[in-house]
């Protein structure tokens, strides 16, 4: 019996996630003393990696790297001088991806629950080259698993172990909580340290009034980065005549003739965009939705590099 290979984009393998750690050099999400984010100018507190805290400026000493140089004083002062930085101790980084049946889902390019995995992933590496304790939660359907913070490697190979099994396991037909997205931001508020860094890739469906308030709470204490992710279809219904749907032995028609039903269902979509949009000006947090429409480094790159780039969100 011959069977069909899957075809790309509908599910992640492990090597797949390991072989993300190439493309960190593709996009620049943390700082170093030379390299500075665009991240850090989308939030209230720095979104860094490690070494690049200001602490002063001195006169210009030989062996100094000459990219730390300020011109500014070096011109009033008549003088070289350059900026030191003090190496910053090292945060937890704390990556929470959905990996659920809502997700198991794409038009374009991928399915979102591969294109939140390889988001999840591309952090998890950006964090590891800049020294940071790593862990995370996959969270689910029914289940969630959660891997501690460490410095090290092996600690983000398991998480994304983690991930690549529930993502090998969605199914269309699972069953599972109806509030997951809030039960894993109550169990981060438990975990997690004070000054963390959470990066949250979910659907962008998944926000509703409990995990608003979640987020609120989980914002006191700790950086985040919203990342929800959505397909063309979740913002709009194409006039494909009458469509049946099949759920748990359920059956669902929709005529998509109708222009009623079409301008209802994209104001649907826009309403969850803005509510989205609000959070995070609210939370003062940097928002990078993404779609599956383009690949996950272009629209990083266009999220850092666009108006919003030094700005909060």
């Amino acid at each position: 019996m011959h069977i069909q290979p899957t075809p790309p984009g509908i599910r992640v393998s492990l090597a797949e996630l390991i072989e993300m750690r190439h493309r960190v050099r593709e996009v620049q999400l943390f700082s170093t003393p030379a390299r500075r984010s665009p991240l850090i100018g989308l939030h209230h507190s720095k979104l860094r990696g490690r070494g690049v805290d200001f602490d002063q400026v001195r006169v210009y000493q030989a062996g100094d790297d000459v990219r730390t140089i300020d011109w500014r004083v070096t011109a009033r002062t008549q003088e070289p001088h350059t900026k030191l930085f003090h190496e910053e101790r090292e945060r937890p980084i704390f990556i929470m991806v959905e990996q659920s049946r809502r997700l198991f889902f794409g038009s374009a390019l991928q399915f979102k629950s591969v294109l939140a995995a390889q988001a999840a992933s591309l952090f998890g590496w950006s964090a590891l080259a800049h020294n940071d304790r790593i862990g995370g939660l996959v969270f689910g359907d029914a289940e969630h698993h959660e891997i501690k913070p460490r410095r090290s490697k092996q600690s983000l190979l398991q998480l994304l172990n983690r991930l690549a099994r529930a993502n090998q396991a969605l199914h269309p037909e699972a069953v599972g909580e109806r509030d997951s997205f809030g039960l894993a931001l109550r169990r981060a508020r438990e975990v997690l340290r004070p000054g963390s860094l959470v990066i949250i890739v979910c659907d962008e469906r998944t926000l509703n009034d409990a995990a608003e308030q979640q987020l609120g709470l989980l914002a006191r204490h700790t950086d985040l980065i919203l990342l929800p992710v959505s397909d063309p279809l979740d913002h709009e219904l194409p006039d494909a005549g009458l469509l049946r749907f099949f759920e748990r032995g359920a059956q669902l028609e929709l005529d998509t003739r109708g222009d009623d039903l079409r301008v209802a269902y994209g104001g649907l979509a826009e309403q969850r965009r803005a509510r989205w949009q609000r959070l995070a000006q609210k939370l003062g947090v940097p928002l990078l939705a993404l779609s599956t429409t383009q690949d996950l480094i272009e629209q990083l790159r266009d999220h850092l590099s666009g108006p919003q780039a030094g700005k909060r969100a």
